[in-house]
């Protein structure tokens, strides 16, 4: 595990290939996934600052929810409910958040961006005033997973749609997997680069991925990994 200080009230936690983010306000501050093999996050965040911390879980994956359970509740899209619960069999309660939702941390807005496509409920943060983008897997330079029931192609790219036209919000990305940090024009480079795969341009190659057959695809600006029928 590695830690980052990004500036005075931002950090930045890398476990193994999963990375999350610690943002703190004035009076609160917001802890950005919990990390995967890592089990202590809430002592983790309580070590570098001293204000109370809240949990959003950007999406139910294994590798984003590592110690969800060690917070008393945690911030979640509804839409994440199915994965978190009956996927993943993890216990805990959630307060939901919705698309343009606010979380005053104190003198420090942030603002939910629902991002459907990777998963049903995956959000993104977007810190207002700081003008970047944290957490989530949707926009990222690595491989992106679009494989299984949850996944679907077509609403990730209505996503990145949208994402591409508030780019003009923020400057930096910082992504859980892949290259950190990126600028937003990775953006329209990942939505034509799936649109290639939905319109059979782009089809790669079927290839075995611990035990499932998948579709790899390199789209650029990042692989996606896809059901192999695609």
């Amino acid at each position: 595990m590695e830690i980052k200080k990004l500036n005075d009230s931002t950090w930045q936690i890398d476990d193994g290939g999963v990375r999350f983010f610690l943002l703190a306000g004035e009076k609160r501050a917001l802890l950005i996934d919990s990390g995967m093999t890592v089990q202590n996050a809430d002592e983790i965040a309580a070590g570098l600052t001293g204000v109370p911390i809240s949990l959003l879980t950007t999406h139910a994956d294994p590798d984003h929810i590592g110690s969800a359970e060690k917070f008393d509740g945690f911030y979640m899209h509804p839409a994440e409910a199915t994965n978190y619960y009956k996927s993943q069999r993890r216990k805990g309660t959630f307060t939901p958040v919705w698309d343009g939702e606010i979380i005053d941390l104190g003198g420090r807005e942030l603002e939910i961006i629902h991002m459907p496509g990777h998963t049903p409920g995956s959000v993104t943060v977007l810190d207002r005033a700081g003008r970047a983008v944290y957490g989530g897997d949707p926009v990222q330079d690595g491989s992106i997973f679009m494989f299984g029931a949850q996944r679907e192609l077509h609403a990730y790219v209505a996503s990145i749609r949208r994402l591409e036209s508030q780019s003009g919000r923020f400057d930096l990305i910082y992504p859980s997997h892949g290259t950190c940090p990126l600028t937003p024009d990775i953006i329209p480079a990942l939505r034509i680069g799936a649109e290639r795969i939905l319109s059979g341009e782009l089809r790669g190659n079927v290839v075995d991925f611990h035990g499932s057959r998948i579709r790899r695809i390199d789209a650029g600006a990042a692989t996606f990994l896809c059901d192999a029928d695609i």
